[in-house]
């Protein structure tokens, strides 16, 4: 079986002598209407969200039935597993957590210890714990609740949420906040001479780490999670707490953590995530246009597909009581927050437990309001047994530098024996290895398949086609010297739309036929040299456009709130770029519902292939690109039948095994499969 392979290497077209030197105008590779630069609701969105919408009909069909609190228990039990599935599962053992106060800060009526643990040998944790009472000798005799505070994104992690935990601590509870990963004092990829990071602090470091888990077959929440599992034993370890009462509260990125984390510790008594929930087709839906950074922890694969999304997180919690703070104008749109929230509140009701679920919104933008927060701790403090109060108390935030838990502000810095993460995703990657797993052919034409081998051809008629149809449309030919270029755009699944070039020689009799694209989609005049390469060996070319590339992509540059340079890019490297991009939403949209962009690349592929042999009366297919498409090249001819790959000398490859192995920080996100890595 040929090797799957990567390559970021430039393949050198050689000119042909017979075409010249010169090409054809650009205009007679376009074939599609220009359209106005901006923000827009492409074919490929719609299709994507449609999809998400059918995956979660699916889903409440199995919710409908629900008649007994077995019923539900047994689907609960169920998410669970797919839960942990999608996570690559968790540590197998709770190693020493060694933990070490490195400092302490009075405050008025309560004290903040900085705290290091260790979730995994050598994985450090920087954490923020605060104690009721002056800076004084522990009283065995007095118990206190407890709040565990995951950070949201921040580039200073917990310190950036010092408020909340204050005001948490003042009503009577221990509260712990920590910097998750690649946060605050937990940089991976930290230069200490420029005494800053490589990429953000916000969402950027999340991204490497995030992809390269993908191929190794888990994800980077796995390692989020089990942070705020490990903060949970500290709690425990200390005699202040009483481990009946520990909750947990985050907003945004750290209500991702706290749904999640309360959902595989059932020792947490009640959660009250903030600025997270909602129904993810919308979010698929509008990611693009309002935070659109890459954050692939909140992109389990199959999150939709099996099932579970937000509503299955939240479901998790039965019967303990959960929380639901929400922001009317937040990016996680409030109508899938109210669809979630009655989805479950619906069961709680049923099963006796209506007291046990609440939610409150405020009319703001994405945040953990003083409203909102008043309205959770009211909910905690009730739960916990605690008096009423209908109020806030006042703060005093220190600086960043005066809650440093390490010496230089980095544990990478720090402790010589620190472990990377992008060093325990390759650990991960080499203890899962010899298990057996799937070829890319298997995966191809496993679930989700859409069955294009069997679609028919039609011309198309002004409609939406019928399923499992290709229709076609013929918009124009050109002629230059003695080759024809002939436009086609192709109408599939619902509102899809590939522009195809058919190019050919009209003396070519004994013709061969080749599938041919480059990194952005189908040739241009920049192509030329290739191109005439080929025609020259024979070849008619049918040249197309992959969903969301070339003339489909999205005219709009999406806007990074977390890195601002991000946007001086040009357009053609905005578009692709993997921290921050419509292509890289695109993506992990994908993986969502269950079905890789790279593999849906592979359909466009057999798609084009399809309508060639029964329009254009095409036999047997070789495949080649530009350099930068050499994967894709590989796998299509390792994955459909009757298309064999074109030689393709001077590239330099590499496997997906191989970006996890040198911990490779940046590569095409197109080329994201999970569980790649195990693929040969």
């Amino acid at each position: 079986m040929r090797e799957i392979f990567l390559t970021l290497a430039l393949l050198m077209g050689v000119e042909s002598a017979a075409v010249g030197a010169s090409a054809p105008p650009a205009d007679a590779f376009i074939v599609l209407p220009a359209q106005p630069s901006g923000p827009r609701i492409t074919p490929y969105l719609r299709y994507q969200t449609e999809l998400a919408w059918r995956q979660d009909e699916e889903r409440q069909k199995v919710w409908s039935a629900i008649r007994t609190e077995r019923d539900l228990l047994r689907v609960q039990g169920e998410l669970r597993r797919k839960l942990l599935t999608m996570l690559g599962g968790l540590p197998d053992r709770r190693t020493p957590l060694r933990p070490r106060v490195t400092g302490s800060i009075p405050m008025d009526g309560f004290h903040i210890e900085k705290v290091i643990f260790e979730s995994l040998p050598g994985v450090y944790v920087t954490a923020l714990l605060y104690m009721p009472g002056a800076n004084e000798p522990s009283r065995q005799d007095k118990k206190y609740p407890a709040v565990l505070v995951p950070a949201g994104h921040a580039a200073n992690g917990k310190d950036y949420y010092q408020a909340l935990c204050q005001r948490l601590v003042q009503r009577g509870y221990v509260v712990i906040s920590w910097d998750p990963v690649g946060q605050g004092e937990r940089s991976q990829f930290w230069d200490a001479k420029a005494g800053k990071s490589r990429y953000n602090r916000i969402c950027a470091e999340h991204a490497v780490l995030g992809n390269l888990a993908y191929l190794a077959g888990t994800n980077l929440a796995r390692w989020e999670i089990w942070d705020g599992l490990r903060a949970f034993d500290y709690l425990l370890t200390r005699a202040e707490v009483d481990p009946a009462r520990i909750n947990i509260t985050g907003s945004s990125g750290g209500g991702f953590q706290a749904i999640h984390i309360a959902a595989l510790e059932p020792r947490i008594k009640v959660a009250a995530p903030s600025c997270y929930l909602t129904a993810l087709p919308m979010r698929i839906y509008n990611r693009i246009f309002k935070d659109p950074d890459s954050d692939p922890e909140q992109d389990l694969y199959g999150m939709i597909s099996n099932g579970v999304d937000h509503p299955g997180l939240l479901l998790l919690m039965y019967p303990r009581p959960v929380f639901l703070a929400a922001a009317v104008l937040d990016f996680f749109p409030i109508e899938g927050t109210h669809k979630t929230f009655g989805e479950v509140a619906k069961l709680y009701r049923r099963f006796g437990h209506a007291d046990h679920i609440a939610m409150t919104e405020g009319y703001h933008t994405h945040q953990y309001s003083d409203e909102n927060q008043e309205a959770a701790f009211e909910f905690l403090d009730h739960f916990n047994q605690l008096p009423a109060r209908h109020s806030l108390a006042a703060v005093k935030e220190l600086d960043e530098k005066v809650l440093q838990c390490t010496r230089t502000g980095q544990v990478m810095v720090d402790f010589e024996d620190a472990k990377p993460l992008l060093d325990e995703i390759r650990d991960y990657y080499m203890e899962h290895k010899g298990q057996p797993v799937q070829s890319l052919r298997q995966l191809y034409y496993g679930k989700g398949y859409a069955g294009a081998a069997t679609w028919k051809t039609a011309k198309y008629a002004g409609v939406v086609p019928e399923e499992k149809q290709i229709a076609w449309d013929k918009t124009g030919s050109s002629e230059f010297e003695d080759v024809t270029i002939d436009r086609y755009v192709l109408h599939y699944s619902g509102d899809l739309v590939m522009p195809l070039l058919h190019i050919y020689r009209t003396r070519n009799e004994g013709r061969h036929w080749m599938l041919w694209f480059s990194k952005d989609g189908k040739a241009s005049a920049g192509d030329w040299p290739q191109v005439a390469k080929q025609l020259d060996a024979g070849f008619d070319m049918v040249t197309f456009d992959f969903r969301g590339l070339g003339e489909t992509r999205m005219p709009y540059k999406a806007v990074s709130e977390d890195d601002p340079s991000l946007a001086q890019l040009d357009f053609d490297r905005a578009y692709v770029n993997p921290l921050s991009s419509v292509l890289a939403d695109y993506v992990y949209n994908s993986l969502l519902t269950g079905r890789p962009y790279f593999l849906q690349m592979i359909e466009d592929a057999e798609i084009a292939a399809r309508f060639s042999r029964e329009q254009l009366h095409a036999s047997k297919f070789s495949v080649a690109s530009d350099g930068d498409g050499v994967p894709l090249a590989n796998a299509i001819a390792e994955t459909l039948p009757s298309v064999k790959l074109s030689p393709q000398p001077g590239t330099e490859v590499t496997q997906w095994s191989d970006l996890v192995l040198e911990r490779r920080e940046l590569w095409p996100i197109q080329y994201l499969l999970p569980g790649g890595a195990y693929i040969h």
